[in-house]
């Protein structure tokens, strides 16, 4: 065997034994740092505050939070939606609908319509998602631990419908230096009408 090729072989060989190692270890880690959730009860609740089409706050409600099989998601969602939402991908950056998105609105989800985002909150970042210094209502947003690319980042989900929106970062903007990074397949977006 020639030496290039046992070279060859012999590198091969440890970039995968380390890539095995660092998938192991993203597994060990993300078990031991995030918590599972307990799974919910089939009647469980949640207090949502609801927005009509023009932005304007109707007030909070209590809802049943919204449960559908994988089979009923995918007969509802477009694939992006359904990838993105319901087995939390995210979309290549600077691919997003609406990354450019700037007339006045509210984002809402793309699965349950929940109002998520007010357009006056959504800047350029720089990130090639859309951006936003604060959520709409933060009883519509929930977080969670996130340790799936071997770093702990908060997961931003629907609290209605558990749909995978993106992460929050504390490098945002004033006044709240927060950085809501949004995948665009994740949210539907309603133009403001005249009140």
């Amino acid at each position: 065997m020639k030496e290039a090729t046992r070279r060859g072989l012999i590198f091969g060989a440890a970039a995968l034994a380390a890539v095995g190692v660092f998938a192991g270890v993203d597994h060990v880690a993300s078990s031991t740092f995030v918590k599972d959730e307990p799974p919910l009860a089939p009647d469980a609740t949640v207090e949502i505050v609801e927005f009509d089409d023009t932005g304007r706050r109707i007030g909070k409600k209590q809802l049943h939070k919204v449960r559908k099989t994988e089979t009923e998601w995918r007969n509802v969602l477009t694939t992006p939606q359904f990838v993105v939402t319901r087995k939390a991908a995210t979309e290549i950056p600077y691919s997003g609908e609406l990354l450019n998105e700037h007339r006045a609105g509210i984002f809402r989800c793309a699965d349950c319509g929940t109002a998520l985002f007010d357009a006056k909150t959504k800047f350029e970042s720089g990130t090639g998602w859309p951006s936003f210094w604060a959520a709409l209502a933060d009883e519509n947003v929930r977080e969670k631990e996130d340790f799936s690319m071997g770093m702990l980042r908060r997961e931003v989900k629907c609290a209605l419908c558990d749909a995978h929106l993106g992460h929050v970062f504390t490098d945002g903007p004033d006044p709240t230096g927060l950085r809501y990074c949004m995948n665009s397949a994740a949210l539907t977006f309603v133009p403001q009408r005249a009140a």
